[in-house]
């Protein structure tokens, strides 16, 4: 009883901001969110605000790139900003050596243009592996684009192959000028924040004096929104990095804490944290109805058929699943009682990417955060927690989860999902080496 006080103490706290739902949309298909940015883009008038963890070299991204650029010619006092990750931008594909990094593709294509935009490396961490920018989503004049999904040919389903991911549009100029302050507040240092449009030998480590500094401070940075709404439809924009005094894990684990019917979870790596699997265990306890839509293995972003060349990065998708399977087995009574139901997610050759909770269908947690141990700890996230008291988004939201749902199948028993010794040999090799040296612990807080 005090612990559900004291949840409901703590979301009632957040900033809120009144919303109509005449005004939201939830876009279903990635040709949608592709759609979608070409259109806002061309549409928008005072300010483009970019955050995502990449925007690729590749024919999708340089479409976005050029149309951006488009834009500002056609309108030089328009704001054009696009924040990625400091790291992955000057880095090529895991796997892809000798290859064109985004900063050297950024730079070739501003040297076409008379009007410069902005387009800046966000360093969270010292190294990429203890932490990156994945912070997400787009302003265009007063439309906030929140999605989970970065910028290249397989988010934007170009030409054919697509990665689901979920699209929550809103239109508010309340909420879309706290968006943008907040990521002002943040990623307006320049000290640490670089233009990836200077020349390369200049966009080094220059940011390592005043580091240790700008992080304090990103983490105690919040979205400026203006008081608490008691509107039935209302949401919280929502940041956080590192285990201590987060808004958003401490936000998601009180939306869990306070469910009574039913809780939905879409997660793209099955890798929950202790703190979250001891709040799912508590709602399964309770009685509450738990579904987790989680891809197959063969719909992630790491997958390597085993009739290709195998390479360490495409273990990854087999010790997800060892993780799954082991929650699995150890709750097989709550799926057994109609209380636990995971559905696996595939769709052809297509990848799976959806984040997000809905609870009793009145809190709905739009985020890009991977509800695993890096999200919580290491990664700097986001979200939108958007509360629906009288429903008024069931049916969007609605026919967002009947479209999920046409692509996957429910585990009825956790014999169901393979066991390594059914895994190709060289990813069993792999396996067996990390687990032998007693890595395969540390891996599991670093994914």
């Amino acid at each position: 009883m005090l612990e559900m006080m004291l949840n409901k103490r703590r979301l009632a706290a957040l900033p809120s901001t009144p919303i109509e739902a005449s005004t939201v949309e939830v876009l279903c298909h990635a040709t949608e969110y592709h759609a979608k940015v070409h259109q806002l883009i061309q549409t928008a008038r005072q300010r483009i605000i970019l955050t995502a963890l990449y925007l690729q070299a590749d024919e999708a991204g340089e479409a976005v790139l050029r149309a951006l650029y488009a834009a500002k010619q056609a309108n030089p006092a328009l704001q054009v900003t696009v924040y990625v990750d400091f790291h992955r931008a000057r880095r090529g594909l895991i796997g892809k050596s000798d290859m064109k990094t985004n900063a050297d593709f950024y730079r070739e294509i501003a040297a076409e243009y008379q009007h410069p935009i902005e387009i800046l490396g966000v360093p969270v961490k010292r190294r990429e592996l203890f932490g990156v920018l994945h912070l997400k989503g787009f302003v265009f004049d007063d439309t906030l684009l929140y999605s989970g999904a970065s910028l290249n040919n397989v988010y934007l389903g170009q030409p054919s192959r697509y990665r689901a991911d979920r699209y929550l549009l809103i239109s508010n100029k309340a909420l879309a000028d706290a968006f943008a302050a907040g990521h002002q507040q943040v990623l307006g240092d320049r000290q640490v924040v670089q233009s990836l449009l200077d020349p390369s030998p200049e966009v080094a480590q220059a940011y390592k004096p005043h580091h240790r500094s700008w992080l304090k401070h990103a983490k105690q940075n919040s979205y400026p929104q203006q008081g608490k709404s008691n509107e039935p439809l209302r949401a919280s924009l929502l940041m956080g990095m590192g285990r201590l005094k987060n808004s958003l894990n401490q936000s998601l684990l009180a939306v869990l804490a306070l469910a009574q019917r039913d809780v939905l979870i879409y997660t793209p790596y099955f890798n929950p944290p202790p703190v979250l699997a001891k709040a799912l265990r508590k709602c399964l306890k309770r009685g509450v109805k738990v579904t987790i839509v989680v891809g197959d293995k063969t719909a992630n972003d790491f997958y390597i058929p085993p009739t290709q060349k195998f390479s360490r990065i495409g273990g990854l998708p087999y010790l997800y699943e060892t993780i799954l399977r082991k929650f699995l087995k150890s709750n097989q009574s709550y799926i057994d009682d109609g209380l636990l139901e995971v559905r696996l997610w595939k769709h052809e050759d297509n990848s799976y990417h959806l984040k997000g909770i809905s609870v009793d269908g009145v809190r709905h947690l739009f985020t890009g955060h991977n509800l695993n141990p890096r999200a919580f700890a290491l990664d700097y996230e986001n979200g939108i927690l958007v509360e629906d008291e009288l429903g008024q988004l069931q049916a969007a939201l609605g026919q967002e989860q009947e479209q999920i749902f046409l692509n996957t199948r429910s585990v009825r028993h956790f014999s169901e999902i393979e066991m390594v010794r059914d895994y190709p040999e060289p990813v069993r090799k792999l396996l067996s080496k990390i687990k032998g040296i007693g890595a395969d612990m540390v891996l599991k807080r670093l994914i």
